[in-house]
Formats: structure tokens, C-alpha cells, sequence
């Protein structure tokens, strides 16, 4: 079975306690679940990696160039920050997908960079639970496309 990798950044393991006004009240766990519902649906797998260190992330995206058909990625704040994750993510060469479950744009001007959007086919953004197996249906499309 060909796997999707979701990876999920730093404090994305608060979901559910953090902030509910702005992330929902799901937690990370439940949106795994919705996402790899959504993926055996289309008869993908789906392999989920959280950590709260960059290098962590980076190194799943290494991994995934052997072992994943896309990836999907909701890198917390390192979205705003981290080009070092943008650089792994620009060798993988399957579909990759951006995921927030707020608006980045809409919230403090900090969070209006994306050191990710130049390397990634697309981003979902703002749509809070939805967004977790849209991204995977958006994968999906990609894949098809190929």
C-alpha cells in the first residue's frame, strides 16, 4: 500500500486544550483519524510523525523520499520560520500539501510568511477539521494527475 505521509509540528499535540477558539476543539489524534478514514477510502495509507523539533520533521521528509507517495504537512509555527524545512521539503517529489487548521493570513502579521507555500503544490487554510481530509483529497487529485 502506498503511504501519505501528515506531519504535524511543534504544540500541534496541545489540540483540543490549546487555544479551542482558534484550532477547534479536536484533537490532534481525532484529526489523524479523520485524514487516515480519508486516505483508506481512496486505498492509501497514511503514516503520521509529530514532534515538537525541527530536525525531527526534517528527517520524516528525508525518509518519505523512499517510503511515501505525498506528504502533507502542518508545520505549526515553524511555517513562519523555518527554511531549513522548506529546503527537505523542496527535494520530495511527490504532492505536498500545507495545512492549517486557522488563517494564517488573518491573525498576527507574523504568521502572514509561509517559508513553505514556494515548495508545496498547495495550502488549505482556515477551515479547521475540514481541512485534514481535504488535504488528503487533494493529495488524491495530485496523485491522479501524475
Amino acid at each position: 500500500m502506498q503511504d501519505i505521509l501528515l506531519l504535524s509540528g511543534p504544540n500541534l499535540d496541545l489540540l483540543g486544550t490549546r487555544s479551542p477558539e482558534i484550532y477547534g476543539a479536536a484533537t490532534l489524534e481525532e484529526h489523524v483519524a479523520a485524514a487516515r478514514a480519508r486516505a483508506a477510502l481512496a486505498g492509501l495509507g497514511l503514516r503520521h510523525v509529530h514532534s515538537n523539533f525541527e530536525g525531527d520533521l526534517i528527517e520524516a521528509v528525508h525518509g518519505a523520499r523512499v517510503d511515501a507517495v505525498a506528504i502533507i504537512i502542518n508545520a505549526g509555527a515553524l511555517t513562519h520560520s523555518s527554511w531549513a524545512l522548506a529546503d527537505a521539503l523542496a527535494v520530495f517529489t511527490g504532492p505536498k500539501i500545507e495545512l492549517h487548521l486557522s488563517n494564517p493570513a488573518a491573525r498576527e502579521p507574523f504568521r502572514h510568511l509561509s517559508t513553505l507555500a514556494g515548495v508545496v503544490d498547495g495550502s488549505l487554510a482556515g477551515l479547521g477539521a475540514l481541512g485534514y481530509p481535504l488535504a488528503v483529497d487533494a493529495v488524491v487529485a495530485l496523485l491522479a494527475q501524475r
